[in-house]
């Protein structure tokens, strides 16, 4: 079993392109289904039954788990025995009739531009980790990358002269996306009153863009951390994820005119469908059409 979910991580991760936050939440969703395989007497992954995994299913709604996250789990379970099958491991995949109902899509999560304003204040300072928050913040917001894209972001992807920054992708696709003037007034000054101080002192050499206290490459968790303080210290009461800055972005775009072809260009979406989530508008959009259109408003 170890050495088929080992061969199943690194497909996951060369052929796929997957970060390692989104092998590691295979790699538990793995380790969860195997506990309830062995619990329920039935210790061989390999000679799995439908009924076994509607066994498994109906645990999964027992314990009360979100809807997003039994999907989850399911799509875990079938992508590994797909792997299986697809290396003659096994004749079958046990997860391969198993549909789950569709739940309701919810309206993705955004900040406003008011919003916006008052995390754009509260990073403000002086310090090395104030001008990267800075420039972390204009980035994220300015080109709605990815955590992960954030992560492997290096000096060498951005293009100061035509201001673009190149990304890398799920499935290592690349795109090129533009880099407004406030990103990059943010990282010409991280780089000379933050990053550089930063690497001097620990002696690190690389060229990773975002860097830690101790002038080693950021982590997705490092990145996270950075957001969550910023809200806490901040007027703000809702939370925050980097994938709202995301989210932001393009409600922001589309809301003041782009079209969805385009913001599924700059987000990187294969599948068009995946942008059509962002056709929601704002209340405040609402709001103003409601009252130039409707005759009684």
């Amino acid at each position: 079993m170890q050495e088929w979910t080992e061969l199943f991580f690194r497909y996951l991760q060369t052929q796929r392109g997957y970060s390692p936050l989104t092998i590691e939440a295979y790699g538990e969703d793995l380790k969860d289904y195997l506990k309830f395989l062995k619990d329920t007497g039935n210790a061989d992954y390999l000679n799995v039954e439908p009924l076994d995994v509607r066994s498994y299913l109906g645990s999964l709604y027992d314990k009360k788990y979100a809807r997003n996250t039994i999907g989850r789990k399911i799509s875990s379970l079938r992508s590994f025995y797909q792997f299986l099958l697809k290396n003659e491991v096994i004749k079958e995949n046990p997860f391969s009739y198993l549909h789950l109902k569709k739940s309701g899509r919810r309206l993705p999560r955004f900040f406003y531009e008011e919003e916006m304003a008052v995390l754009f204040e509260t990073a403000q300072g002086t310090k090395p980790l104030d001008y990267r928050n800075q420039a972390l913040l204009e980035v994220f917001y300015a080109t709605g990358l990815r955590v992960s894209e954030a992560v492997k972001l290096k000096i060498s992807d951005i293009d100061f002269q035509i201001g673009v920054v190149l990304l890398q992708g799920k499935g290592n696709k690349q795109r090129y996306v533009p880099l407004g003037s406030f990103a990059q007034d943010s990282l010409l000054t991280y780089f000379e009153k933050g990053r550089t101080p930063l690497m001097e002192h620990f002696h690190e050499e690389h060229d990773f863009v975002f860097i830690n206290h101790l002038g080693q490459g950021i982590s997705d968790r490092g990145i996270r951390y950075v957001f969550t303080q910023l809200i806490k210290k901040s007027s703000l009461t809702s939370s925050i994820h980097p994938h709202m800055l995301r989210h932001t972005f393009a409600t922001h775009l589309l809301n003041n005119g782009a079209d969805l072809r385009t913001v599924q260009e700059l987000l990187g979406h294969v599948n068009l469908s995946t942008t059509q989530i962002y056709t929601h508008v704002t209340t405040q959009h609402l709001q103003e059409s409601y009252d130039q259109f409707f005759p009684r408003s």
